[in-house]
């Protein structure tokens, strides 16, 4: 017995069932069409793309292997009794340089903290005044959103180099790079997210009186803070691995001893570096994602 018959349902007659299986039989058939169509073109914009970026496919395959290679001999020890063997299993070899590096560790954190603290109140301003249900002057709307434009737009690197050419070597290139850079990226963020309050607190503070800085001070701030913290959070974490590669530039912590130990092909050092970055990211990766799960929750 079919399921429709045991729901007790009417079944239709043939003559009318025919016409509507053929009509979803024709609908599957053109979805897939329409699906193996649009994999085609996707599929051949890539190899032209490839083309015109003159990507090497059979030259990937043929020097593949160096890639594994290199990751090989980076966990083989090239020093000391234990020399060929894996990294591992002589750690006070392999980790000889942990308090330097941790202390460079440290300064990493310290310039993705400062940078990303400098970074987020400047975006917490200029995301209020960029938000068009809050700030009715068109004028300054546009000025702050081409600010924000700029300063997200220009990699953080370029502005390392900028300032390690102004300031010379050092954590305070670093800091400025990261903080300008997490300014356009937070300021773009925050005022998506005041466009989407509710706009009634808002509207109760104008009628009783309260000028702008107070009406965005108890009818705004109370709405967006929670998203606020949850893409700061965030920000940080993204900001921690910038730091590690702005010092590549001469911004300094951890990523200063990395490309010296990657031109200098001290393969082990490189290794145990990239091994430390790696989970100071995890940790950090873990506990933001923690704190912003719970500030969202608040939020919601």
């Amino acid at each position: 017995m079919s399921g429709a018959a045991a729901a007790g349902l009417p079944l239709l007659p043939a003559a009318r069932l025919a016409p509507l299986l053929a009509a979803v039989a024709a609908e599957k058939a053109a979805a897939r069409r329409r699906f193996w169509l649009s994999a085609g073109v996707l599929l051949a914009l890539a190899l032209l793309a490839g083309w015109v970026a003159q990507v090497d496919a059979g030259r990937l395959l043929t020097h593949g292997d160096r890639f594994f290679g290199y990751f090989a001999r980076l966990l083989t020890l090239e020093a000391g009794d234990r020399a060929g063997q894996w990294v591992w299993q002589d750690p006070g070899e392999w980790l000889w340089g942990l308090r330097h590096w941790l202390a460079l560790l440290g300064d990493t954190l310290l310039m993705a903290y400062v940078g990303t603290l400098l970074g987020a109140t400047g975006g917490f301003l200029f995301g209020l005044l960029s938000a068009a249900n809050i700030t009715r002057s068109a004028a300054l709307r546009w000025v702050v959103k081409r600010v924000l434009e700029f300063c997200r737009t220009v990699p953080d690197v370029v502005f390392a180099l900028i300032f390690v050419i102004a300031f010379g070597l050092g954590p305070l290139p670093g800091v400025l790079a990261i903080a300008i850079h997490t300014f356009g990226a937070l300021g773009k963020q925050f005022s998506e997210i005041v466009e989407n309050i509710d706009l009634k607190p808002v509207e109760g503070a104008v009628a009783a009186g309260a000028d702008w800085p107070a009406m965005a001070r108890f009818a705004v701030v109370p709405q967006v803070l929670p998203g606020f913290l949850a893409y700061g959070l965030l920000r940080f974490e993204v900001n921690v691995r910038g730091a590690a590669v702005l010092g590549f530039v001469g911004a300094g912590g951890i990523g200063q001893d990395l490309i010296e130990a990657i031109r200098k092909f001290y393969y082990n050092d490189v290794a145990a570096l990239l091994l430390l970055i790696i989970l100071t990211v995890v940790l950090i990766d873990t506990g933001t994602s923690i704190l912003r799960r719970k500030l969202m929750e608040e939020r919601a």
